[in-house]
C-alpha cells in the first residue's frame, strides 16, 4: 500500500506497485505525458495543468506529497518518472537543488518571462508567483497605514504581536532576509525585540493570526498576502470572511527597500524522461496565460511583468517587492533557524 502522506491522481495510482517504488518506466516515458511531483496542493495547480493540456494536448500526471519529495526523487534515481517539480518557498526550491535531483535549464522563453531575481543563477529553479510577507493589522485598533519590519521590535507593540512558529519556512525566509540586509548581530537584536512584543507563544498558521486579531488577542500579526484572499472568498467557512474584514494589510518597508516576498516555483527533474514535454510545461507556467490564472485562482502575484493581479489582491493595495535576490536570502536560512532557537522565539514573550 502507498504511504497515506501523499495522494496520487488516478492515472498514476494505477501504475504504482507498493510503497517506495517508482511508477512503471514504460508509462513514465509514454508520448504526450509530463509527470509533475508537487508540494503544492493539487487543487491549486489543477486549473493550470488543465489549461496546459487543452493548449498542447500533453497530459499531466500528478504526485502530491506533504513532505519528503526530494528524498523520494533521490531514492528513485535514474528510474524516477519525475519531470517537473512544483513547490513553495525559497527554502524548498533550494533544497531540491541541494539534494541533486534537478538539472539546469537555460531556456530563452522562461528567462525572458521570469525576472532574474526570481531565478536560480545556475538555472536549477524558477519562481512562478510571489506572496508578500506582510503585517495584518487591526482596522479598529491600529491607526497607522505604514510600517517597517524593523518597527516590529519597537516597545510600543509590546504584548500586541501574534505570529506562527519562527521555525516555519515563511518566517525563516523573512528572518534570513533581515540577516541579509542588516547582518546577524543587528538581526538578532531585532528578533529579541519582536519576541519581547509577542502577545503569546507563536502558534497556528497565518489565518490563525487574523482570527486572533479579530478576537482582540493582538493588534498585529505576520502573514502571507494570499491567505487574506483565501479568507475573503471562503464560502465553506464564512467566519473567515469576518477575520479578513477585521484586518488591513500593511506592506512593510514600502517607502524604502520594499516588502519581503517569497515564491512558489518549479524545477526540471534531473532524470526527466519526458524532458521536451517538461520544458513545454515550464514555458507555459512562466507565460502570460498561466500567470494570469495563478493570479485569479490563487490570490498570488505573478512574477511575469505586466500581468495584472486579481481584484481581490488589488484591494490590499500596491506591493513594492524587495529586490534582494532570493538566492542571496536563501544563504542565511540556517543562520535564521539557529537564531530562532538561540533567542527562544517559539517559547513566547515571557521566557
Amino acid at each position: 500500500m502507498f504511504d497515506t502522506a501523499f495522494k496520487l491522481k488516478t492515472g498514476l495510482a494505477a501504475l504504482a506497485l507498493m510503497a517506495g517504488t517508482s511508477f512503471l518506466a514504460s508509462a513514465a516515458q509514454a508520448d504526450g505525458v509530463v509527470n509533475v511531483y508537487t508540494y503544492r496542493e493539487p487543487g491549486l495547480i489543477q486549473p493550470l495543468l488543465d489549461a496546459f493540456t487543452k493548449k498542447t494536448g500533453i497530459k499531466t500526471e500528478v504526485l502530491f506529497l506533504n513532505q519528503g519529495l526530494e528524498d523520494r526523487i533521490a531514492a528513485e534515481g535514474q528510474n524516477s518518472p519525475a519531470d517537473v517539480v512544483l513547490t513553495v518557498d525559497i527554502g524548498r526550491l533550494v533544497n531540491v537543488k541541494e539534494k541533486g535531483v534537478t538539472q539546469p535549464v537555460d531556456d530563452e522563453v522562461i528567462n525572458a518571462n521570469i525576472p532574474q531575481e526570481f531565478r536560480d543563477p545556475e538555472g536549477h529553479w524558477f519562481g512562478l508567483t510571489t506572496r508578500g510577507r506582510v503585517v495584518y493589522a487591526s482596522k479598529e485598533r491600529v491607526q497607522q497605514d505604514e510600517i517597517t519590519y524593523e518597527e516590529l521590535a519597537d516597545p510600543k507593540w509590546k504584548g500586541k504581536i501574534c505570529m506562527r512558529s519562527g521555525q516555519h519556512m515563511y518566517n525563516i525566509a523573512l528572518i534570513a532576509s533581515m540577516i541579509a540586509h542588516h547582518g546577524e548581530e543587528k538581526a538578532e537584536e531585532w528578533l529579541k525585540g519582536v519576541k519581547a512584543n509577542l502577545a503569546r507563544k507563536p502558534d497556528g498558521g497565518d489565518r490563525d493570526q487574523a482570527q486572533a486579531i479579530y478576537a482582540g488577542e493582538c493588534d498585529i500579526g505576520l502573514g502571507n498576502t494570499y491567505y487574506v484572499g483565501l479568507m475573503m472568498t471562503n464560502e465553506k467557512e464564512p467566519e473567515q470572511k469576518e477575520w479578513a474584514n477585521a484586518i488591513k494589510v500593511l506592506f512593510p518597508n514600502a517607502n524604502d527597500r520594499g516588502t519581503h516576498v517569497n515564491i512558489s516555483g518549479m524545477a526540471l527533474a534531473k532524470y526527466s524522461p519526458n524532458k521536451e514535454n517538461a520544458l513545454k510545461l515550464m514555458e507555459f507556467l512562466s507565460g502570460h496565460e498561466a500567470q494570469q490564472l495563478y493570479a485569479e485562482k490563487n490570490n498570488e502575484y505573478p512574477v511575469m511583468p505586466g500581468v495584472p493581479v486579481s481584484e481581490v489582491v488589488a484591494s490590499f493595495g500596491k506591493i513594492k517587492p524587495d529586490t534582494l535576490s532570493l538566492a542571496e536570502i536563501a544563504k542565511y536560512r540556517k543562520a535564521a533557524s539557529e537564531m530562532v532557537d538561540r533567542v527562544g522565539l517559539d517559547d513566547g514573550p515571557s521566557s
